[in-house]
This record gives structure tokens, sequence and C-alpha cells, in this order.
């Protein structure tokens, strides 16, 4: 049967779906955000000031000033609150404006949003869209291996020139080996089937070396060298999960412990999504040599930046060739991409849909909605 999807077929570009809000979505590194400060970050074109007080836990709130909007990014953390560098209006967690130096305490004006927020595994998450689902909407509850002391992991991240679904289509896809076939050498996959449930598509492959040698990168994650001989090939599956709008990849032999454990997500910066952050943590096991991965660690860094720039590059000029054509003229044969592509369709935004990110009471007006608990 021909699987081709015609140009026009679907009603809806998917490249003009956006990320639905109502999920917990990385907005920066922990480590970023010290005590005693703030930063500024974006979802979808919604600024957003985090701040960390001296005391307690993180709280993210609308990065404009309710007074002359200037980003309170810019401000001064004060106890448990940031103040506006321009006027010193101070904001709490709760995004009410709790001081006006020049008014008196019966007279203040009202706050700016607040987004619910949560911090785990190294990245502060916030909840762009309706606060009252924040509550009962779950992280996954294991970031890669992260937590894991079998496991080293790497956090890694860089904004990416396209839409969030070039790259879920990316990784999703194993058939473009052969375009790092330079870092890797020549492996043939085998496409193992598909699984589909609500709000999930996941791939499973199998690799074979048709060509060139192991490089030290992929010898460090299998932890041991390996040829082009019969008693490697197809030994290892790799799985690759789309669980929306996050995305898995874990390599493993039969039933042992994965040898590598990948979460990722892509965040949208601009207002037309066109643009992504990304944050994943990349989890290796450690062979049974101690130390010997913590000293190779830079070899492996050093392999998968070389594979990730490859993918940027490949969808970014995917992204231009959408932006030249005006729309998305693809023609997708591979099933699982079909699947994948229905899926981010289904659980996203289409064009004119509400986003839920401006909406609700300024937070002088109505019961503010209060930060999340962290997870344990």
């Amino acid at each position: 049967m021909n699987q081709t999807t015609p140009p026009g077929a679907n009603t809806v570009d998917l490249r003009t779906v956006r990320s639905h809000p109502d999920y917990w979505y990385p907005v920066a590194w922990s480590r970023e955000l010290k005590p005693g400060k703030t930063i500024g970050t974006r979802f979808a074109g919604t600024p957003i000031a985090l701040v960390r007080p001296d005391e307690g836990p993180v709280f993210a709130l609308e990065d404009r000033c309710a007074h002359r909007q200037v980003p309170l990014s810019k401000g001064v953390v004060s106890g448990a609150s940031v103040k506006c560098c321009y006027h010193g209006w101070a904001y709490g967690r709760s995004g009410r404006c709790i001081d006006v130096p020049y008014l008196g305490k019966g007279k203040l004006p009202n706050g700016v949003r607040t987004f619910p927020c949560r911090e785990q595994d190294g990245m502060i998450f916030v909840f762009p869209g309706d606060p009252e689902k924040a509550q009962t909407t779950a992280l996954p509850p294991a970031l890669a291996r992260a937590s894991d002391p079998s496991y080293k992991t790497r956090y890694f991240g860089r904004q990416v020139g396209c839409h969030y679904s070039f790259m879920h289509e990316n990784l999703m896809d194993m058939n473009h080996q052969f375009m790092h076939s330079k870092q890797m050498g020549q492996m043939k996959p085998r496409f193992l089937g598909q699984k589909k449930e609500a709000g999930m598509v996941e791939a499973s492959y199998s690799f074979a070396r048709t060509g060139g040698k192991q490089p030290i990168g992929e010898a460090l994650i299998f932890g041991e060298r390996r040829d082009a001989s019969a008693q490697f090939q197809h030994r290892d599956v790799m799985t690759i999960r789309t669980e929306y709008p996050y995305q898995t990849l874990r390599i493993q032999t039969g039933d042992q412990d994965p040898v590598m454990d990948l979460w990722i997500v892509y965040v949208p910066q601009s207002a037309d999504q066109l643009t992504n952050r990304t944050f994943g943590l990349l989890s290796v096991k450690r062979p049974k040599i101690p130390g010997l991965l913590d000293m190779a660690w830079p070899f492996l860094i050093a392999f998968t930046e070389r594979i990730f720039a490859e993918d940027r590059e490949i969808v970014e000029l995917e992204q231009q060739a959408w932006r030249e054509l005006g729309g998305d003229h693809n023609q997708e044969v591979f099933p699982v991409i079909n699947a994948l592509r229905s899926l981010l369709m289904e659980c996203g935004l289409p064009p004119g849909a509400p986003t839920g990110t401006s909406t609700g009471a300024p937070a002088g007006n109505a019961q503010a909605t209060p930060a999340a608990a962290p997870h344990a």
C-alpha cells in the first residue's frame, strides 16, 4: 500500500500547530538561577521571570511589571519578593503587588500573572496553560536516569531554529543514519515495529554495522569495542517514544538495564513557535571499571555534540524550505512518522485556538494560583 501523504492532504499544516500549554515545560536549568536572583525566559513568546528567593522554592511570574511593563527579571530579589528595577514595585510569589513605596497599603494596584512552577532533576518547569490543571497534570516520574548513581547523566540543550515537530520527526526516524555516516560509520537500521496509544507513539529499531569503524563515543555508550562481525549485528534494540510533549530514547540488550536512556523536550520560544529550546538529559550506564566513564566523558560529549550539530543543521534546513515553499510539502512514506504527525496534530493546538497562556484574572483582582509543590 502506498503510504505517501500527498501535499495538501491535511487541512491543517502541522508546522502551524502549537505546543499545547497544559503540560509542564522546562524553561531554564536550575544552575542558571542563583539564590537571591531572577532570570528571564519564555514559552511561545510569553515572557516569564523566574525568581529564586534566599529561602523557599522558585516561583514564576509574567516578566512585566504591571506599572510600566518593564521586565521583572531585571529587578531585585528582596526576601520572598521581587522589586521592579524602575520604581521598586514589589511582587510576591502569588503575583500580587505587595508594595509600592510611594503609596499606602490600601491603594495597591493589580498584580501580574503567576505560573505554577516546579523544580526537578536540574530543571525549572512551569505550567503555561490552565493553572487549575497543574495540580492534576504530572511530570514523568523519572527523567532519564538522572537520580540513578549507576548512570552518569549529561544535561544538554540548544536553541534550534525550527518548529518542534521537525525535532520529533528527526529523532523518531532512524532511517536518517545515512546523514550521520561520517560520525558513526555505515549503519543499517531495521524497523522492528511501532506501538500507538492515546497520547503516545513508539518505534523500535535494531542496527547492523556495514562499514566504517565504531566511534569511541559509541564504544563508551555500549561499554565495549564492536566491529562489523555477525555477533554484534541487530543485537541491541533502540526504542524511541513520543509521549506528548516529551520524547525518550532507550538502548538495551534483551531485558538488561538500558545502556543509554535519553529524555528530551522541545520548548517553543517565539510566538509563532518556529524556534525552540531543547532540554535533554542523556544517561549512560557506568561500566564495571570504576571511574572509566568519568575519564572518557569529554569524548562522549564531543561525539554527541557532533551528532546533534548535524541534526540541528538538517531540521533548520527543513524549516527554511517550509518558509520558502509557503507551507508543508513533505511527502511522508514511513508509517511511524505518519502516526507521529497525527499524534502531534491531535495533541497540539491548531491555528486560531486559544492558547491559555494569557487567560485568567489579574492576581490583584482574584484569588491567585499558588505555585505547585515541588516533587520529592
